[in-house]
């Protein structure tokens, strides 16, 4: 099958996800309705719950999916390594820790978020410090301090629970375990993955080499150290932006890149924009998962991504490991 009608049936099923998981939660909306609210010609409760509640929640949600595969195809290429995931960074801990913080002190949503993204802004810098010395990048030296890091921040998160008072656990859990019910609006983090997504793919060639390994790449002439920086900070970026968004979910970012180039799209010019697409649809479809099984009941999407992300990552790795025999 060519690579471009693959990439075509991934953006449908994206769009499919898009507009089902608008339809569907605690209240389902027949199509004939649905379509009478994107058309504009429905007022009243229908109209309020789609463009008030559901197409802002599933909006931030492909956003936050689309941010999260992005992050890990682009690590899996710095590190050369399968198994990278976005929050290797200690970006998730450190933010995190700034919001959790704003939680035990009683600030509101806006500080919150403002004292994530310094925390997260402030570990992925010190993994990026203490993992570049001298001139020289170190890939494995990035793993193991993000590693470190990650543990440490742990600990602070761990101490925070303790010290909260009941009433604002439940909160901080839910953040912690990826929840999409508080994404807010989603247009900033669209725009960031639209941008993230114009910087990078011109540079999907040099991508494809760097991904053979740092001695391939600087025999043909890849600019090694610039590429690996680039690539950091466009990883980082990314993770901060889907856990200002969502919190922490997981798998996101690890699976959909291993299932995107089981379907033959390994060149990173359909790759790249292929798991935006896939990362964001399915996380769509996991929360809309999270919002309807047990309607009114809500519970986080983290917590479904993790279940079905568990079992896929072990089918991989078996499958992985009967090629190698």
């Amino acid at each position: 099958m060519q690579r471009g009608l693959i990439l075509c049936l991934i953006a449908l099923f994206a769009v499919a996800a898009l507009i089902g998981s608008v339809a569907v939660g605690s209240v389902s909306i027949p199509a004939g309705e649905l379509l009478a609210a994107f058309s504009g010609k429905a007022s009243g409760p229908v109209a309020d719950i789609v463009w008030k509640l559901r197409l802002p929640r599933v909006a931030a949600g492909f956003a936050c999916g689309g941010l999260l595969a992005l992050a890990g195809t682009l690590l899996q290429v710095l590190l050369r390594n399968p198994l990278a995931d976005p929050y290797i960074f200690g970006v998730s801990g450190g933010a995190a820790l700034g919001v959790l913080l704003a939680m035990l002190l009683g600030f509101g949503a806006a500080i919150q978020s403002g004292l994530g993204l310094a925390g997260a802004i402030g570990a992925s810098a010190a993994v990026f410090l203490l993992s570049f010395r001298g001139g020289e990048w170190n890939p494995y030296r990035l793993l193991l301090t993000g590693v470190v890091i990650a543990a440490g921040l742990n600990a602070a998160l761990s101490l925070i629970l303790v010290l909260a008072p009941h009433t604002a656990v439940k909160g901080m859990l839910y953040w912690l375990m990826g929840d999409l019910g508080y994404a807010g609006n989603p247009v900033p983090a669209l725009l960031v993955l639209a941008v993230l997504l114009a910087v990078i793919l011109p540079l999907a060639r040099m991508l494809n080499v760097l991904a053979l390994g740092r001695t391939k790449a600087l025999s043909l002439g890849v600019p090694v150290a610039g590429m690996e920086i680039l690539l950091y900070v466009l990883a980082a970026v990314a993770t901060v932006t889907a856990v200002l968004v969502g919190g922490t979910i997981g798998f996101i970012g690890l699976i959909v890149p291993h299932l995107v180039r089981l379907l033959g799209l390994a060149d990173h010019r359909w790759l790249l924009p292929a798991s935006v697409l896939a990362g964001g649809s399915l996380l769509v479809v996991a929360d809309a998962f999270a919002r309807s099984l047990w309607a009114p009941l809500q519970f986080p999407v983290g917590v479904l991504t993790a279940l079905l992300g568990v079992p896929v990552l072990l089918l991989l790795l078996a499958g992985r490991s009967d090629a190698a025999r």
